[in-house]
């Protein structure tokens, strides 16, 4: 397979082996929309045979497909993927990627390139865990937002551009959720888990230990902290803190209470520990804050 021989190199071969009712439609964005909005840089709908292919590099751009029938394989990041109906894949083509249609197959997908300040940061998301071909997301949700963003990009009026950058978000928003649910493996809450946050809700300005809540709970208090994270996404220890922040910021609006009072009401330990932890949280000082967003601001 032929790569980019110098790194930043950009690289694109293919064969367009897709039929004549396919559809590829280049964007132009709008100045506006290449520095607020998630913008379309090619959207369409391919009905591909083989030898369809395309390997790509250094490409300024994001990938989603969707594939609505047939096969097709993904070469990404140093693995083999296969495409199949309902699956969403989801890249950064900045990678080396290579896809295909296989050998006796017609594979049909919906396909958009898109852009946008902040695209870098939820890809970096959803790949925080490693990345994955997702086969549990809500198929209808997909194929008719994806139709819809072909469409309004094609039709290209007064609002189009920020209606599909809202639409942009809500497929982002959703292969984001449905890929954290299927890497921590969250079902139903269970009970146990239920009970250690209402204890800590109702209990987080007193101290709190592990063996204390493992008991309430009735589980081992290694089990409770790994299982909490899994499901809370916070350690037992980061979600009391996070707790008490947020009551000290209703107290610091809404009360004339001085710092150290705070501090012990909300249970730190000491006034120097409750403004690291505050400032560590909020990024900027408890005083800070008061000034900002107390009473004599409203």
């Amino acid at each position: 397979m032929k790569k980019a021989s110098e790194k930043g190199t950009y690289l694109e071969r293919a064969d367009y082996s897709w039929s004549e009712d396919s559809i590829r439609f280049i964007n132009t964005p709008s100045q506006t929309a290449r520095n607020v909005y998630f913008y379309v840089q090619e959207v369409g709908l391919f009905r591909t045979r083989a030898p369809y292919f395309t390997e790509r590099e250094n490409l300024d751009s994001y990938l989603i497909f969707y594939t609505l029938s047939g096969k097709g394989i993904l070469k990404y990041m140093g693995q083999t993927y296969t495409f199949l109906p309902g699956t969403v894949v989801y890249i950064n083509c900045m990678e080396h990627h290579y896809y295909e249609c296989l050998s006796g197959q017609e594979w049909e997908f919906l396909w958009l390139h898109f852009n946008g300040s902040s695209a870098l940061g939820y890809y970096q998301e959803y790949i925080k865990n490693g990345f994955r071909v997702m086969s549990d997301i809500d198929g209808n949700f997909m194929e008719l937002t994806m139709r819809r963003i072909l469409a309004l990009t094609q039709k290209k009026d007064l609002h189009s551009e920020i209606i599909v950058s809202s639409l942009i978000v809500q497929i982002l928003t959703q292969i984001l959720i449905d890929n954290s649910s299927e890497n921590l493996g969250l079902g139903i809450m269970p009970d146990y888990i239920r009970r250690a946050l209402q204890e800590i809700n109702h209990r987080f300005t007193e101290p709190i230990s592990l063996d204390e809540l493992s008991r309430a709970c009735g589980v081992s208090k290694y089990y409770l902290s790994h299982e909490f994270r899994r499901y809370i996404g916070n350690t037992l220890i980061e979600y009391v803190i996070l707790c008490r922040v947020n009551h000290a910021k209703e107290l610091l609006k809404y009360s004339d209470t001085d710092i150290e009072g705070i501090s012990f009401q909300c249970g730190f330990r000491s006034a120097s520990h409750f403004i690291r932890q505050f400032k560590a949280h909020v990024n900027m000082t408890p005083l800070q804050y008061r000034k900002k967003w107390g009473n004599s601001q409203q």
